[in-house]
């Protein structure tokens, strides 16, 4: 009998096995192999099932009374990982053993004995059709892996812990990115901004699929229909044997608050997994550290504590727990080999941790231009910049009003006191090395090396930014004098949070000032400073050119970042200020990203731009685009609306002659300018939107217009809110259709914001 005939009988059916990708095929004839090579002659299957998984190692039960735990981190700068450390590094003491994993390792799941015995195990329990699919097989082999489950592989639960930042308008990071897709399409959750009530759910037996057209309008698709792509089948076992708590990390200054962290919670609910402890959310505008300290100390330590760790083994780690001072120099994932004579070794790129894999992308390319927008005779800068690509076509391609990420370099004259000041070797060259436990798992180190120490600390390590609590926490062990330990412990507490907030946040005191000023006792090992230092991370820009116009160059416009100290000095921003130290002619080190900025594929539909400031880059990029496609296409082009604002016509008027030329070949269908600073009461772009309000609503709703919005975020609010009300009032909605007439506009991607805070 052959293996695929032996396969489809196990499903029941031999039609079921033409619909599967091949990973899934692999996965069956594994599944297969498994059962009839370790099947006895009087076996039922589940003996031999379990005797076909690898043998879990057991932990000491007294030392881990808990079990085993796992925490996966979508990041973006870097906080969530940080806090899934937190979370390892107080597990043992809480009685669990814990792994934390890359929610990009999920997706990039290779190990194909862990994908193959998940299928085993899920076929001795007669639910192979649970894993149909490339997608589910990949979720599988980790979120449920059979060797991290409680008790025995068999009938075992596995327990994970999520930690989820939400990037943007409400969007994934960049390592949860594919992950969040995979779990879109299992948890039969379309419209990741409509949480509670998702018309894309529908049974997995159903033949009628759903999409979104990108008019923003649902449509339905039978089997053979074109919107196949756009399919949602919901799964309710598929995380049947999974336990789960999320946290969230987001800013209530954006409008889709800790959206991926409430898409997280409710897809792996939808899935069949089981809520360990509520939703935990995070706000980065007031206190991000402190939302995150709260949920871990009294909602998820204690509910995991309930629920695994049973009799006096709760009371017994809660004793040694008090016991312990913390002050333990903690254990470092890195070793440091210094090399000698030069000697240098290939990066492995896979090592690099995959919310640091802009360090490796970035290229150096040279600026060629630079000129100051604003008129003398304004205090501050906004500055156009243009920076050479043509030597990294390939990998600098972009396409007109992407993001272009920079990464910026700490002063040397910083770097040389810090180095001093730990008695570091600036020329020595050295190789970073994972320790025993990271060294089996990809995507373990911070940055690439080898680089010697100055490149370490100039491009790789945050020296200015405000450390949070929890850094100056893992700092005070390494302070000698009793003083500076005292004070690092003082303000990484709770109860010293107003000082920690008044000496560091707004002081602008970066670890740079710390080690080399406030706190001169301490002494620290390079691989453990930079354990503790914060990563340094790129600042992106709205790409300010059309990629038809200018290929070879990207332009940016940039405003420089600076305000008095309280002590009388000056803080400049860090990317703006290395920008503004550069001439021409000097490298700058970039990479490109994807925006959310994409223009109609119907040239004849209308364009609506608001972006005061320099929220005008991404505008000024979409104009120099249209107006290379309306000298082809002539009058067939829809119109261009753009509402911009500033202080005053005269200071910070910036681009005013391209504006003014793009108005006078009709290019720019209508102008509309806010100054506001120029009458008593000040006018704002989203007042001149609500002045226009027919005439906006019929563009929307007739025209099938896109609104493109770019700027700070309390202005993107703003601006929202009044597009809110031109919907009410003159397309006749309430208010809640008219928030979900925006929502369908921006699913469709004709409603983009790209905004700050």
């Amino acid at each position: 009998m052959s293996a695929s005939s032996s396969i489809a009988e196990l499903l029941g059916s031999p039609q079921v096995v033409v619909g599967f990708g091949a990973t899934t095929l692999v996965l069956l004839a594994t599944t297969f192999f498994y059962l009839k090579n370790n099947e006895g002659p009087n076996d039922g299957g589940s003996a031999s099932t379990s005797s076909a998984l690898e043998k879990v190692e057991e932990l000491d039960s007294e030392k881990y009374p808990g079990g085993y735990l796992t925490i996966y981190y979508g990041s973006q700068t870097g906080t969530a990982q940080m806090f899934a450390k937190q979370i390892a590094s107080e597990s043992e003491s809480r009685g669990f053993h814990t792994r934390v994993v890359d929610l990009q390792d999920v997706v990039d799941n290779e190990d194909q004995r862990s994908i193959s015995d998940i299928a085993t195990l899920d076929a001795s329990h007669n639910n192979i059709d649970v894993v149909n699919d490339d997608d589910g097989a990949l979720i599988r082999a980790t979120l449920a892996h059979p060797h991290y489950r409680e008790g025995n592989a068999m009938e075992g639960r596995s327990r994970a812990i999520f930690l989820v930042a939400t990037y943007g308008e409400g969007e994934p990071t960049d390592n949860a990115q594919q992950f969040v897709e995979m779990m879109k399409s299992k948890s039969g959750i379309r419209d990741i901004y409509k949480l509670e009530d998702s018309p894309g759910l529908i049974s997995v037996d159903s033949c009628i699929r759903m999409g979104v057209d990108e008019d923003g309008e649902e449509e339905k698709k039978n089997d053979s229909g074109s919107s196949l792509s756009n399919d949602i089948v919901l799964d309710r076992s598929f995380l049947r044997d999974l336990d789960f708590a999320v946290f969230g990390l987001g800013n209530k200054q954006y409008e889709h608050y800790n959206n991926m962290s409430r898409f997280m919670d409710a897809s792996l609910a939808k899935c069949g997994a089981s809520r360990i402890a509520p939703l935990g959310l995070g706000d980065d505008d007031d206190d991000l550290e402190g939302d995150f300290e709260n949920w871990k100390d009294n909602v998820l330590w204690p509910a995991l504590t309930e629920k695994f760790v049973k009799g006096g083994a709760a009371d017994a780690l809660a004793a040694a727990r008090k016991d312990n001072d913390g002050l333990e120099l903690p254990e470092c994932p890195y070793e440091v080999e210094y090399l000698k004579d030069g000697a240098s070794e290939k990066i492995d790129v896979d090592m690099i941790q995959t919310s640091s894999k802009h360090y490796v992308q970035a290229m150096d390319c040279p600026i060629v231009a630079s000129r100051e927008l604003r008129d003398p005779s304004d205090p501050g800068s906004t500055v156009h910049m243009e920076i050479d690509i043509s030597k990294h076509m390939s990998s600098l391609k972009y396409q007109t009003a992407d993001n272009l990420g920079i990464l910026p370099k700490n002063d040397s004259a910083l770097v040389e006191l810090v180095a001093k000041s730990l008695g570091f070797d600036l020329d020595q060259l050295f190789h970073l090395i994972p320790g025993a436990e990271e060294s089996a798992t990809k995507h373990t180190l911070p940055f690439p090396t080898p680089c010697t120490v100055r490149d370490c600390l100039e491009r790789y390590c945050d020296l200015t930014g405000s450390p949070r609590r929890s850094d100056l926490k893992q700092l005070a062990p390494y302070a000698r004098d009793e003083m500076d330990r005292k004070a690092l412990l003082r303000m990484s507490s709770k109860e010293g949070k107003s000082e920690y907030k008044e000496k560091i946040v707004e002081a602008h005191v970066g670890i740079g000032d710390i080690v080399t000023r406030l706190c001169p006792s301490i002494v620290c090992p390079l691989e453990h400073f930079i354990m503790v230092c914060p990563r340094l991370q790129p600042r992106y820009y709205t790409i300010s050119s059309s990629s038809t116009v200018h290929p070879k160059t990207i332009h940016i416009t940039y405003a420089l970042l600076e305000s008095e100290k309280k002590n009388g000095g000056k803080f400049t921003g860090l990317c703006s200020g290395h920008l503004s130290s550069l001439s021409k002619g000097e490298m700058v080190r970039v990479f490109v990203r994807d925006s959310t900025f994409r223009l109609p594929k119907q040239p004849e539909r209308p364009i609506i731009m608001i972006g005061p400031g320099t929220g005008i880059a991404p505008m000024r990029a979409i104009l120099q685009e249209r107006s290379y496609e309306r000298k082809s296409i002539g009058d067939a082009q829809g119109p261009n609306i753009l509402y911009f604002g500033c202080k005053n016509r005269t200071s910070d008027y910036i681009y005013r002659d391209e504006l003014e030329a793009f108005s006078d070949e009709g290019t720019i269908t209508e102008l509309h300018l806010a100054f506001s600073r120029e009458q008593a009461e000040k006018v704002y772009v989203q007042h001149l939107l609500a002045q226009r309000g027919a005439e906006t609503w019929k563009l929307i709703d007739d025209g099938k217009a896109s609104i493109f919005v770019c700027g700070a975020v309390k202005m993107g609010a703003d601006v929202d809110h009044t597009l809110q009300d031109i919907i009410v009032q003159h397309g006749g909605m309430s208010r809640e259709k008219a928030k979900a007439y925006l929502g369908k506009l921006q699913t469709a991607g004709r409603f983009v914001q790209e905004l700050w805070s």
